[in-house]
């Protein structure tokens, strides 16, 4: 090769080298002093987005684990005071019990007992008042989801959970649009004609559902359809005479829906030619219900169907959301949409996850006096009692009676909501965030021995490449020897 002195070509490619391997110890020294593979986005642009998408989702489930724990402490407030209330309830059990007591018990002592209710009923007043978490007030029905019929010849009882697809139930109007009637298991008119319903019946044994019957010699058909009807709250089942002459018999499921088989057999020809029956078994009802919700659109429609759980009738209709709904037959006959329901939504929502529309809501109803114990008596409750006489004491142990139990009741739905919600979001929340967080390390973190052993790589890489550019710069050197010469 030719020597030159003003371009030194063999420096060059060893100072590139060199600010090659600067560059990476550089690199390699900030890792390991912030224990970060990429602390900028030309480190791993890919592995940035992942990351920041992990660290947001990571944030929002620490906040959704505290807001968990805060629900849980919101929900053990409620209890607390329940408790309380359980406890003065208890005590008007006893005074009621004491007044009713009238061989012994004087006007005097009504008068204090009745006295005794007054402030019990203020105390009780006073904790459902002011039971409060912050600004929401708990016990005072402003947290509660109250749902009333509208329409009872068309549905029988609604129950609704205050949530459906995540979405919140709000104040409104509730109705239903059939899609598919739910039918009874029938088995149709059977085989065997008779003249008439007084037209005698071949003497036998037939079954149904496992129940015997045996059909004496000369009886008539009216008598055997009344025998095989006595039994029908055993059976399921019940029988009709059909046709205008001649008539058969056929068999009817007494509830609607594909869980209620007909399973009929008979030794002669008595009501089906000697044959067994094939009956159609009875359908499922399904609706779609119309629901008033939160945020825009103003209401959602939900499908409720039939059959769901072990013995439930076809009649009977569960959502996904856990929503309930029990259509009469007036109401599985009506094709039409119909509005059956009111619906009216306290404000306890629980934010329990890291992204939109994962949240939970629970109802507390209220617990004021004039709330409690109204079942037992129309038009009375805890504030109407009087322990002056001794009906008034013995209605107002039924009064109390009832009260104790919609109480119980109460304290059992916070419990189950706390356990089997609350405490398992906190549960699940933290292995989530657990879990999300090794996988954003695994992108975000730097390997700190690995990336020692590169530092160790590239200082020595650079020690060398410092000696290798010395000798570079003193190559044209060799030049002054041609020109001594």
């Amino acid at each position: 090769m030719g020597f030159r002195v003003n371009t030194n070509i063999t420096a060059l490619m060893a100072n590139r080298q060199l600010s090659r391997t600067d560059q990476a110890m550089e690199a390699s020294i900030t890792r390991l002093s912030t224990g970060l593979r990429i602390n900028n986005a030309s480190d791993d642009p890919a592995g940035l987005v992942i990351s920041e998408g992990l660290r947001a989702i990571i944030r929002g489930i620490e906040q959704a684990s505290r807001n968990a724990q805060d629900a849980v402490n919101m929900s053990r407030t409620a209890e607390a005071s329940l408790a309380e209330v359980s406890d003065q309830i208890v005590s008007l059990r006893a005074l009621a019990v004491h007044s009713a007591n009238t061989a012994v018990v004087d006007s005097a002592q009504l008068e204090a007992n009745q006295n005794q209710v007054r402030q019990i009923l203020a105390s009780i007043n006073r904790i459902a008042s002011q039971t409060s978490w912050g600004d929401k007030k708990l016990l005072n029905g402003a947290s509660g989801t109250t749902t009333t019929v509208t329409e009872p010849t068309l549905v029988s009882s609604m129950y609704l959970t205050g949530e459906i697809g995540s979405k919140i139930i709000r104040n409104g109007e509730v109705s239903i649009q059939r899609t598919t009637a739910a039918t009874q298991t029938t088995t149709g008119a059977m085989a065997t004609n008779f003249a008439n319903a007084a037209a005698t019946v071949a003497q036998g044994t037939l079954v149904i559902n496992g129940r015997g019957f045996t059909v004496a010699p000369g009886a008539t058909l009216s008598e055997v359809v009344a025998m095989i009807n006595q039994a029908a709250t055993e059976t399921g089942v019940s029988a009709s005479i059909v046709g205008g002459g001649p008539v058969q018999v056929q068999l009817t499921s007494l509830k609607y829906g594909s869980k209620f088989p007909i399973n009929y057999v008979e030794t002669s020809n008595i009501l089906n030619g000697g044959n067994s029956v094939t009956p159609a078994v009875g359908v499922d009802a399904v609706f779609d219900v119309t629901l008033p919700v939160e945020p825009s659109p103003d209401t959602a429609v939900e499908t409720f169907t039939g059959g769901i759980g072990p013995g439930t009738d076809g009649l009977t209709l569960t959502s996904p959301s856990g929503n309930r709904l029990v259509v009469t037959p007036q109401g599985n006959a009506t094709a039409g949409a119909q509005i059956v329901g009111q619906v009216n939504v306290g404000s306890l929502r629980f934010q329990l996850g890291a992204f939109a529309n994962q949240s939970a809501n629970f109802s507390i109803p209220s617990v004021l006096p004039d709330k409690l114990g109204t079942g037992a008596f129309a038009g009375k409750s805890l504030a109407t009692l009087d322990l002056s006489t001794r009906q008034g004491a013995e209605e107002a142990m039924k009064i109390v009676d009832a009260a104790i139990g919609e109480l119980n009741t109460l304290r059992g739905n916070i419990g189950s909501f706390q356990k089997n919600f609350l405490e398992s979001a906190v549960r699940s929340l933290d292995v989530a965030y657990e879990n999300i967080s090794a996988s954003e390390s695994n992108i975000r973190d730097v390997d700190m021995a690995k990336e020692m052993s590169e530092f160790t790589r590239v200082q020595v890489l650079r020690q060398s490449g410092i000696a290798v550019l010395s000798q570079a710069n003193q190559l044209p050197q060799a030049v002054l020897q041609l020109l001594q010469g």
